[in-house]
């Protein structure tokens, strides 16, 4: 216990630059969401465009997080976090000064690419740091950040269009903000002692290295990635044709630039209060809760007005967005210390390869069914975790 409390200012250093690092990635990668309606009205694009859109950045990070995961374990965390941060800060830039669908998808795909070293190696960073204690909780802590950055870039991105900026303007800024925060993470980390070259000692050089995987607990594993899977589905489904169902009941293309950060409010919650209520009720039981109140909150919202359908847009973000921070929180657990980064890795490529793929079926429906049927279809698809929980318990402790 000694050890434990000796290191907790290089812990709380980590989880601090981490949780940084957390809101400038999510706050990129997630301000699309609110620009989706600009985007669809300036370039004329279809349900199927728009997931087409949604799709490029997520597609990047679904290739490149378990190569991220991997050439951690030899070059360390560090640098190539920092490295990630300034490749989507430039990538952003460049789409700022984007003109037509085709550059949008070349920039949105190349920021992927850079966003997709933060979650396996932040997470991973996180979890090795709090293995003694705490790691859910700090992984709660770790995904709240995200969904602040989240809920920052989207009102500022939100209050510049209502202002009649060009959403260039803001969009260019946040890049040149994610360069010079790479240089910042880079300077923390060092000083925290965390994510250098494995050479540099940072592993124990007494205990052996792990072969493969690392995963102690195979079926725990698999169904932890194929809830993540689920949830994944419905959270990205959600947010990517919310705004355009606001639309439908009546909101103005303004007022729906709003829908998103509305959403992010109560995700900044779900996320922080999730992890912690995980581990006083246990993992299994916090899944289904949030899992049911997110179905059926979906399926309420579809037959509410206008206006209690914005009262229940943040009571949604709670739990659409809080189930990942228990899943999160959970992966370290079925995995060696030595093979963190490369099972997050595994974990997020699957979880947004289903990213990667809703908004593209979910769009091809809309454009079909209408978006009133596709967004119930979306409710419906996240209680298909409740069979996945059974299938988890006997691997969680409860």
């Amino acid at each position: 216990m000694a050890d434990h409390e000796l290191n907790n200012p290089n812990e709380k250093r980590t989880l601090t630059t981490c949780c940084g690092a957390h809101v400038i990635h999510d706050g990129l990668t997630d301000v699309l969401y609110v620009l989706l309606p600009v985007l669809a009205q300036t370039f004329g694009l279809s349900y199927t465009q728009i997931g087409l859109v949604r799709s490029a950045y997520r597609s990047a990070l679904s290739l490149f997080q378990i190569p991220a995961g991997i050439l951690a374990e030899r070059w360390g965390e560090r640098g190539l976090l920092a490295l990630g941060t300034a490749f989507a800060g430039a990538a952003f830039i460049g789409l700022g000064m984007s003109s037509g669908f085709i550059s949008l998808l070349i920039f949105l795909f190349l920021a992927g690419f850079g966003s997709a070293f933060q979650h396996p190696l932040c997470s991973s960073l996180v979890s090795r740091a709090y293995q003694g204690g705490g790691r859910r909780g700090a992984l709660g802590t770790y995904n709240f950040a995200g969904d602040l950055g989240k809920f920052i870039f989207a009102w500022v991105v939100s209050l510049a269009i209502a202002a009649g900026l060009s959403w260039k303007i803001p969009v260019g800024g946040m890049g040149v903000m994610g360069v010079i925060s790479a240089a910042l993470i880079f300077i923390m980390l060092s000083r925290a002692g965390a994510g250098a070259f494995a050479a540099d000692g940072e592993n124990d050089s007494d205990s052996p290295r792990t072969v493969g995987w690392g995963i102690r607990d195979r079926r725990g594993f698999l169904a932890l990635c194929a809830l993540g899977i689920l949830e994944s589905v419905t959270r990205y489904g959600f947010l990517t044709f919310i705004a355009f169902l606001m639309i439908e009941k009546g909101a103005s293309h303004e007022l729906s630039t709003t829908v998103v950060p509305i959403v992010f409010i109560g995700g900044m919650a779900g996320k922080l209060a999730c992890g912690f209520l995980a581990d006083r009720i246990g993992v299994v039981r916090t899944i289904a809760v949030t899992v049911l109140t997110t179905g059926g909150g979906i399926l309420v919202l579809l037959a509410a007005p206008l206006v209690a359908a914005f009262v229940l847009l943040p009571l949604i973000g709670v739990t659409i967005n809080g189930t990942s921070s228990v899943l999160y929180g959970t992966v370290g657990e079925f995995v060696e210390s030595d093979r963190q980064s490369r099972a997050y890795g595994l974990f997020y490529t699957l979880t947004t390869g289903s990213g990667v793929l809703a908004p593209l079926g979910y769009g091809a429906l809309g454009d079909q069914a209408g978006i009133s049927m596709t967004m119930g279809i979306i409710g419906f698809v996240i209680f298909l975790c409740l069979p996945m929980c059974v299938i988890l318990r006997p691997s969680v402790e409860e």
